[in-house]
């Protein structure tokens, strides 16, 4: 594929723009502006007026800025009066990042061959199309020049949505914008943020009528109401809190790590919420029951964690969540948690008991728990002999992953199927089983569930 670019980047007549270093000289012809001369700025003292059109580009028209010296044979000459688009900046200003400081050129070498290329690309579909190519291209000039090693700027491209209102793209003509700023006032910044973020997948369109920045704003302060519950000194023994919570904070690391991996950034605020449930239902459950509740070294990792993992999405709030718990500044330099895979292992699956369609029962099982006495189990609750009412008898197959069935035999006379329930990587398959009617009398159905559908 072969593009071509036009040279609009460098031949714009517009006072707005970087000058162009370079003295038209009658005698010398095309004469770089010496580097002790640098940078060339715009004239301080044109204002309205004097920008306005006159046949001439408005630098042009600037005598005194216009006509200059040449350097090399000191004759009468001109500076040049186009200015350079702000595509010219942002064309290589990733490549001035790695080392803002250096003064012996416009990068280190040393440094920008250890960072090059970029390793992610984020833009506006319209914006990054030709922006895309100027950086590209001038990539490949530099590195043409032997003055980088890479010949590509970016590894990775990601374009995100829009967002629209009422299913149509904001304009002032149609009179759909939201105010942004009315927004930030009402809700906070965080709020808002976390509700773009939350409403859908990067590349995916938001339509603003849909979403909800209070729900966010409730949810942050869920989020940091947590921190006011832990008792529990910083640097706490982990090891020694409730397991079934630590599973949850683990589980929730490890799923968040791979998610941010692939720009799943909605799905992480989403296990993010769960863990902050969990931790409410732990603290919650713990208190009245005379357990540890707040002081449970459990409930300080998993709080720790949620402000650490919001610190992505909602900086303030999970900075003050940091301070809360009893930590200095700032939560940025708290570095990744990591994840124990013991307790990524799950010891016990939730059998879901279903009658006629409706829960009836759940059993907490091992995940190599055998057909036969998965059927014991189901048949010996309460709850299910009472929706039973003494009516048939369950006979098993296996063969699959869970049980479902219906209150009634299907055509073929026998056996009904429900969705497949996937255990996560490393946890021991419970065996599906498929429930079948005898004479056609209600049975239970047990679903195994440890895993992600």
């Amino acid at each position: 594929m072969n593009f071509r670019l036009r040279d609009w980047l460098l031949s714009r007549q517009r006072f707005w723009g970087t000058p162009i270093p370079i003295i038209h000289c009658p005698a010398c012809g095309e004469v770089p502006v010496p580097d002790e001369q640098l940078p060339v700025t715009l004239p301080a003292d044109l204002r309205g007026e004097d920008l306005s059109p006159k046949g001439t580009s408005p630098l042009a028209a600037v005598e005194s800025w216009v006509n200059v010296e040449c350097p090399d044979c000191q004759g009468p000459a001109k500076r040049d009066t186009d200015t350079m688009d702000t595509f010219v900046d942002s064309s290589w200003y990733f490549l001035r990042f790695v080392s803002p400081q250096f003064t012996d050129g416009p990068f280190d070498p040393e440094k920008i061959n250890d960072w090059m290329p970029v390793g992610q690309y984020v833009g506006g579909v319209e914006h990054a199309i030709l922006h895309l190519l100027y950086a590209r291209f001038f990539t490949k000039v530099i590195h043409d020049l032997g003055m980088i090693d890479a010949d590509e700027p970016f590894s990775a491209l990601l374009n995100q949505g829009q967002v629209l209102n009422g299913g149509k793209a904001m304009s002032k003509s149609l009179g759909n914008g939201v105010d942004l700023g009315e927004q930030l006032d009402k809700f906070g910044v965080d709020a808002v943020r976390l509700t773009m973020i939350f409403a859908s997948p990067p590349e995916d369109d938001v339509d603003w009528a849909d979403v909800s920045p209070s729900g966010s704003a409730k949810f942050l302060a869920r989020a940091w109401r947590l921190g006011r519950d832990v008792t529990s000194a910083p640097g706490v023994d982990f090891a020694t809190g409730d397991r079934a919570l630590r599973t949850v904070t683990h589980r929730t690391i490890a799923d968040a790590e791979a998610l941010l991996d692939h720009n799943k950034f909605n799905v992480v605020v989403a296990k993010l919420m769960e863990l902050v449930n969990a931790t409410r239902k732990t603290i919650d459950r713990a208190g009245a029951a005379g357990g540890a509740g707040g002081a449970d070294p459990a409930v300080r990792e998993a709080v720790e964690t949620v402000a650490v993992i919001l610190s992505l999405f909602a900086p303030y709030t999970a900075e003050d969540l940091w301070n809360v718990l009893g930590h200095p500044a700032s939560v940025a330099n708290a570095g990744w948690p990591t994840h124990d895979e013991a307790l990524l292992v799950q010891d016990t699956v939730t059998a879901v008991v279903q009658v006629q369609g409706k829960v009836r029962d759940r059993l907490e099982v091992s995940p190599e728990i055998g057909e036969d006495e998965l059927r014991e189990l189901a048949l010996a609750s309460d709850n299910v002999q009472r929706a039973l009412d003494g009516r048939g008898s369950v006979r098993l197959s296996s063969g699959h992953l869970n049980w479902s069935t219906s209150s009634r035999p299907s055509r073929s006379g026998k056996t009904l199927s429900g969705r497949r329930i996937r255990p996560a990587a490393g946890h021991h398959r419970v065996p599906r089983q498929q429930a079948q009617i005898a004479g056609g009398a209600s049975c239970p159905t047990a679903t195994p569930q440890g895993g992600r559908g």
